[in-house]
């Protein structure tokens, strides 16, 4: 009865070759961090050297300054990073696999394209939250940071975890990638109020 022993060894040893391998694949991880990297860097370059005057300016009272902009990037970095881990709290369902409609390209080109206006909520309008310019960058800088760390080092199941949102059913991973468009579409809108030809000289 000495072969009974090996019984749970076997078990595991058939289980390590049974169970999939739910962590991200290394092509995506560089995918994703590479974006997120892109889009931190694009944010900063553009408001780089600009003065207090071209940070305030708004082509219309009712648009947004680049200040605002920055300001709302960085409000919503830490609403998004906290919905995407708010998904993992449920267990993993690869049945569902079939609700995600869009393709990782596709997610990003959604939400950083300025084709589509929306509405922002009221929870994410710039208030002044973080008192300058430099305080927004701050805090963007931060949460941007902490998230590209997180998808360098997790083992969480993000393909199959899932986020119900206005635009579709995405996956974990979709919505960081979600949120490093996000970020892109509004350093686009920006970019918009810099081109403006009332923007200051200086």
């Amino acid at each position: 009865m000495k072969h009974v022993k090996f019984l749970p060894l076997l078990a595991l040893v058939f289980a390590s070759f049974t169970t999939a391998d739910t962590t991200l694949t290394d092509a995506e991880r560089k995918s994703a961090i590479d974006y997120l990297n892109t889009t931190k860097e694009n944010l900063l370059a553009t408001v780089k050297g600009l003065s207090a005057a071209q940070l305030s300016f708004k082509a219309t009272p009712e648009s947004w300054s680049v200040a605002e902009c920055v300001e709302h990037i960085a409000i919503t970095e830490s609403s998004l990073f906290g919905m995407m881990q708010g998904t993992l709290k449920d267990p993993a369902n690869p049945s569902r696999r079939g609700e995600v409609k869009m393709t990782d390209d596709q997610v990003k080109g959604m939400i950083s394209s300025r084709e589509r206006k929306v509405k922002t909520q009221e929870t994410m309008v710039p208030t002044n939250k973080f008192g300058s310019v430099d305080g927004s960058l701050k805090e963007f800088s931060s949460k941007r940071d902490a998230t590209i760390e997180y998808v360098k080092t997790t083992k969480d199941d993000l393909r199959n975890h899932y986020a119900v949102m206005p635009f579709g059913t995405f996956d974990s991973y979709q919505v960081v990638l979600f949120l490093a468009g996000h970020s892109a579409r509004h350093t686009a809108q920006a970019k918009e109020v810099i081109a403006n030809a009332n923007f200051p000289k200086k």
